[in-house]
């Protein structure tokens, strides 16, 4: 039996060490929202020397990918300073009676720090040239662009407040109107909307969800770009999240599988909402009527009028009847429908379609069957 499994078997401290080291330098690695919330992540440590991500999307990343590069290099010698301290009787410090395995141990994580040191000044030789990121922006733009002026307009677009994203620094998708981009621990993918294929790979089904003890879906989205050289990429979103994807993205997502896509109750009451509204009668506006913008989302034409077409029991409570609006149209139907779920109990979706809900311009109360599609005047 050699002096190490020895220890092994005789030195619980060691095992236990281990275990705790192993598992705090994980969740380091890929740190779980406890820690992001804790502020335990190399970009809130290093945040003076990042800067702004808001502001220098990709300069903030090939620093932040740099920074947890040699952080995690000197998880190793952190483990056998650690061990060294904590556990005195292994005598690793005396490297004249120190073990093979140690000895080796000892070297390779003095090599490791000092190998990606070297890496990372070779990679902001010339501002950041020689960086990875940098190079598939440059593929990128390709002849008659450089890769930094691919990077000043990614940063520019990231600005805007309309883009989409989902999930945190190290583990971020974000779409803005001409870029799919993912970040992970040690890469950043960057797709140009005009040149890539989107495709519903595989779904995920998870009974309970951590952060709202509900059913949760996991779409993963394979991004695959039709310029030579850039590999594709997958991405992983929750299904309720996908409404607002779809509505930043140029290409559609093929579902060549036909993967069943959970929705949110909102999005099935929406639907639902559409097709009853069909049904209902249609009003026909005067050729006088000058029908303007949704005011709701300010993108489509206004499509719908209210006007009174239910019927109210007699007896009823005169305060929740349904009283005939005014207005002249102003809102399109998917803005209508939202604004109608808004103003339910979101405890009881079973009353949704037998509720009422106040005008959005003028309070008068509604129900579904008041809303009218509005038909054009036929000449």
């Amino acid at each position: 039996m050699t002096y190490g499994s020895a220890v092994r078997e005789n030195d619980p401290l060691y095992i236990l060490y281990s275990i705790v080291y192993v598992f705090f330098s994980l969740c380091f690695i890929a740190p779980p929202t406890e820690f992001v919330s804790a502020g335990v992540t190399v970009q809130n440590i290093f945040s003076h020397w990042l800067g702004s991500e808001d502001f220098h999307f990709i300069y903030y990343h090939m620093k932040r990918i740099s920074a947890t590069l040699i952080v995690h290099s000197f998880i190793p010698l952190g483990y056998y300073l650690g061990l060294a301290l904590f556990a005195p009787q292994l005598n690793l410090f005396d490297f004249d009676h120190l073990a093979t395995t140690w000895t080796v141990f000892f070297i390779c994580s003095l090599l490791l720090p000092g190998c990606t040191m070297l890496l990372v000044i070779y990679w902001h030789q010339g501002s950041w040239d020689n960086h990875p990121l940098a190079k598939e922006l440059q593929l990128l733009g390709g002849e008659n662009d450089s890769w930094r002026s691919v990077a000043s307009s990614i940063n520019v677009e990231f600005r805007r407040i309309d883009k989409f994203t989902s999930g945190i620094h190290s583990r971020l998708v974000a779409v803005t109107d001409s870029w799919i981009i993912k970040t992970s621990t040690y890469y950043v993918y960057v797709a140009h909307q005009n040149d890539i294929h989107l495709t519903l790979s595989d779904a995920e089904e998870h009974s309970l969800s951590y952060q709202n003890q509900m059913a949760l879906q996991i779409l993963n989205i394979t991004v695959a770009s039709i310029q030579p050289g850039l590999k594709p990429f997958p991405i992983r979103l929750n299904s309720l999240e996908l409404g607002d994807l779809k509505e930043k993205l140029q290409a559609p997502i093929r579902n060549a599988r036909n993967i069943v896509i959970h929705q949110s109750l909102s999005d099935r009451f929406l639907m639902e909402f559409k097709e009853v509204v069909e049904n209902n009668p249609k009003y026909t506006a005067p050729p006088t009527m000058e029908i303007e913008q949704c005011i709701g989302c300010m993108q489509k034409t206004s499509d719908v009028k209210l006007q009174k077409h239910c019927e109210d029991p007699e007896n009823g409570n005169v305060e929740t009847r349904c009283i005939q609006c005014f207005c002249r149209p102003m809102w399109c139907l998917e803005c209508m429908g939202k604004w109608f779920a808004s103003r339910q109990d979101h405890l009881r979706p079973e009353t949704w379609f037998a509720s009422k809900s106040p005008c959005p311009t003028c309070r008068a109360r509604f129900c579904v069957l008041d809303v009218c599609k509005i038909q054009e005047t036929q000449y």
